[in-house]
């Protein structure tokens, strides 16, 4: 059991002496009678003004977590948590904890410590903790409000370092090292808490006509190499080509049109095609896609797509009239104009010709004729290319019902899926010299995804609700 001792009643003896000092020195800084003549002796009083506060507020929080942590309703709770761990702990007495708050300089609290016997790591846990501190929020020794805070500014900034800029700028040191591992953690603890299921989704999917999206974006993986470091010290290192598999879902109103009324749902994972459309079923269960009145896929002719759509519907328990299969129409143009690359004696103007033809086919539906025009063209030396061109088409008409889902205004293209690519991916993971280590960049994929979907507040609820 834990108890409460004297030195958690010292230390917030300590606080409150420490927050009444602070209070003193905000109040001489009101009384002192000073005449500002220009921007910097205002400049001056104002960072003064702001560094009495921070320490006021930073001070308050830690009393508030002191008093916190000697409740009794907090220790009971620590108790049932302790009791439900896999492995017995054993309690090493209280220890202060330095934590960081979203204002001023780290300030410490007594709480009480734990660790495993037998020093075993398991899972995601950590061979010691604090379980008062997990119980209210206080992961790697940082306040609720402060981890968001670093975690959001990781998901916006182009860098961990413009992060830790930021936090300079507010008289806050928190080092590159800190703000990738605190990101890496609150990330993976949302992902645990997914695969537990601890949170349900408060939204559904209603009866909406729902869209459903997949593609894979780039980005460049680092891993070190063994031997000697360089001269300098640094790791060696070599980096390859890694594909990022995203999927999104959202919902489109009577004329087509994205429905705003409900936040689109956008997931990232480098563990591959099966990982993603396991985050895929995922969601649609939790978001009860079984009453959706329409069910689209649109997506590029991927086969690692197509082929699990399939399983993914049959898991889902949605009635096969409701689902639809769409090659993106812009995808399949491009496929079109390639098949006009080939024919070299043809003029510009006649490849621009014949791909505008075929075009306005594919919208009406006219895929047969589409397939049968290329095949005319599968002679000479390119002939190959073009054949290649033709089993695209031929594997995918059944998918390209243009004509069919136009009228049922639902999209024909995949633009929401290439615009998440480009927020996502490409404009924070992807770049000149920029690679990344596997780990963290799994943990940005999903920090960006639920950021730019507007999902941010799940994803706090998602890494919050794991106490380990």
């Amino acid at each position: 059991m834990m108890e409460k001792t004297s030195g958690s009643i010292d230390q917030a003896e300590e606080l409150e002496n420490q927050l009444n000092q602070a209070l003193k020195k905000l109040e001489q800084i009101r009384n002192t009678r000073q005449t500002i003549t220009d921007p910097d002796g205002l400049q001056a009083v104002e960072r003064a003004i702001l560094q009495a506060t921070d320490k006021i507020a930073a001070l308050m929080t830690a009393l508030k977590i002191q008093q916190a942590v000697d409740s009794d309703e907090l220790h009971e709770k620590a108790d049932e948590l302790i009791h439900a761990m896999p492995e017995k702990l054993k309690s090493q007495g209280r220890h202060l904890v330095s934590i960081q708050t979203s204002r001023g300089a780290a300030v410490k609290v007594a709480a009480p410590y734990y660790s495993r016997k037998k020093k075993k790591k398991i899972a995601y846990c950590a061979t010691s903790f604090h379980p008062a501190l997990l119980l209210v929020g206080v992961y790697d020794r940082c306040t609720p409000l402060l981890s968001s805070e670093i975690n959001i500014l990781a998901a916006m900034l182009s860098s961990f370092e413009e992060v830790s800029r930021v936090f300079d700028d507010k008289g806050m040191s928190i080092g590159i090292n800190t703000i990738r591992r605190i990101a890496q953690r609150f990330a993976s603890r949302a992902k645990i808490a997914q695969r537990l299921e601890t949170i349900a989704l408060t939204d559904s999917l209603g009866q909406r006509r729902v869209v459903v999206s997949s593609d894979g974006g780039r980005l460049r993986i680092r891993k070190n190499k063994r031997g000697p470091r360089t001269k300098k010290g640094r790791r060696r290192y070599h980096t390859h080509w890694k594909e990022p598999k995203l999927v999104i879902i959202y919902t489109v109103d009577d004329q087509g049109k994205m429905d705003h009324r409900f936040i689109p749902v956008i997931e990232g994972t480098l563990k591959g095609p099966d990982t993603a459309f396991g985050l895929l079923r995922y969601h649609l269960q939790q978001l009860g896609v079984r009453t959706a009145n329409q069910l689209l896929f649109v997506a590029d002719g991927a086969r690692w797509i197509w082929n699990r759509i399939s399983e993914l519907v049959a898991s889902l328990g949605i009635a096969a009239s409701r689902v639809y299969e769409l090659v993106d129409f812009y995808h399949a143009v491009e496929h079109l104009a390639k098949v006009a690359d080939f024919k070299k004696n043809w003029k510009p103007s006649e490849k621009k010709k014949w791909i505008q033809k075929h075009r306005r086919m594919l919208l009406k539906g006219q895929t047969d004729q589409v397939i049968a025009s290329i095949k005319t063209l599968c002679q000479g030396r390119n002939s190959k290319g073009i054949t290649t061109e033709r089993n695209y088409f031929i594997r995918n008409q059944h998918r390209m019902n243009y004509q069919q889902v136009a009228d049922l205004n639902l999209p024909i293209g995949s633009g929401a899926m290439e615009s998440a690519i480009r927020r996502v991916v490409n404009l924070r993971l992807k770049g000149a010299s920029i690679y990344w280590l596997e780990k963290t960049a799994e943990a940005m994929l999903m920090l960006r995804s639920y950021y730019k979907s507007g999902r941010w507040n799940l994803l706090k609820s998602l890494s919050f609700s794991l106490y380990c």
